[in-house]
């Protein structure tokens, strides 16, 4: 009872602290990726998590999200590796994929299979060459059955290097309501993607 109050209580110190901001217009991403927002998102800030990205939404985390990464140096892990306070008996160390210059197109999805099987198993469904912030890139597409809340999401990732840095995006909402819905609104911000400088 004790530790459930303690990590209640934690869970919403953490919540407190994170913010929520309207963005429009062009946003950098990282000082290194810049990308126009045609309809306006939600940028949501953790403090606690920082990292080569940024995370962007329309209806909130749970339902749908956009995910910018704006050049991963090689041997970065695509997202840092938070504190973990508490930690279930038996409950897996979750995986940080790291990104590596030279990575063919298979396994720059790889890492992001990787990252997302950290919330429940992920089926990669399609794979094809695409132009991403005007490098040739790779664009792939994933279901995903999230562990959490048992709901089904539908996912589409677009992923390019640029002088050995990783660019990419991701898009995942639950596939039966908001991924057709909000698709379009997040491949017109994908567009729009070009690296700065």
């Amino acid at each position: 009872m004790m530790k459930t109050l303690v990590t209640l209580v934690l869970v919403l110190l953490i919540s407190a602290c994170t913010s929520i901001a309207k963005v429009e217009g062009d946003q950098v991403v990282n000082n290194k990726l810049v990308v126009t927002v045609p309809d306006a998102w939600n940028k949501v800030t953790d403090p606690w998590e920082k990292g080569p990205y940024d995370i962007w939404t329309q209806e909130g985390i749970p339902l749908d999200h956009l995910r910018l990464w704006g050049g991963v140096k090689s041997g970065k892990a695509l997202v840092a590796k938070p504190t973990v306070l508490f930690r279930s008996p038996g409950e897996k160390d979750p995986r940080y994929p790291t990104f590596t210059a030279g990575l063919p197109p298979d396994k720059l999805v790889s890492l992001f299979e990787a990252l997302y099987a950290n919330e429940g198993a992920v089926t990669i469904t399609r794979v094809e060459p695409t132009v991403f912030a005007g490098e040739k890139g790779v664009r792939f597409e994933f279901t995903l059955a999230r562990r959490a809340d048992d709901v089904t999401l539908k996912g589409v990732g677009w992923a390019a290097v640029h002088k050995d840095e990783l660019f990419a995006a991701t898009f995942a909402a639950p596939r039966l309501a908001f991924f057709q819905k909000l698709l379009p609104m997040a491949e017109a911000v994908v567009k729009t993607a070009r690296i700065r400088g």
